[in-house]
């Protein structure tokens, strides 16, 4: 499986987008920074058939540290989350991954 980096989404933007790869890159750049910037305040960003970004508060607990086998105490924190939509969870359910290194078309 690949992991596609920010070069790589630009790259497939400007392709499908028709547009340049520096103006693909503004766009993904001011995508990522609305999201961020809306998120931190503490709003979400839904973005249908796709998902929702928001804040998710964690509540303090206790944990183990099993190095030294301690009890720590965890402070309460809130974290930024994803929340992929039905649509994007059936997409990635149904997903059939193409055979490795092209083997079905040695066949």
């Amino acid at each position: 499986m690949n992991n596609m980096n920010k070069e790589e989404l630009v790259l497939m933007l400007s392709a499908k987008a028709k547009v340049t790869q520096v103006d693909a890159k503004k766009i993904l750049n001011a995508t990522l920074e609305t999201i961020e910037k809306t998120v931190s305040k503490g709003e979400k960003v839904t973005l249908q058939g796709f998902g929702v970004f928001k804040l998710q508060h964690r509540a303090s607990r206790t944990a183990r540290n099993i190095n030294e086998n301690k009890v720590i105490r965890l402070p309460e924190t809130t974290i930024p989350v994803f929340v992929p939509s039905k649509i994007f969870k059936e997409q990635v359910k149904n997903y059939v991954p193409e055979p490795l290194f092209g083997w079905d078309k040695m066949l």
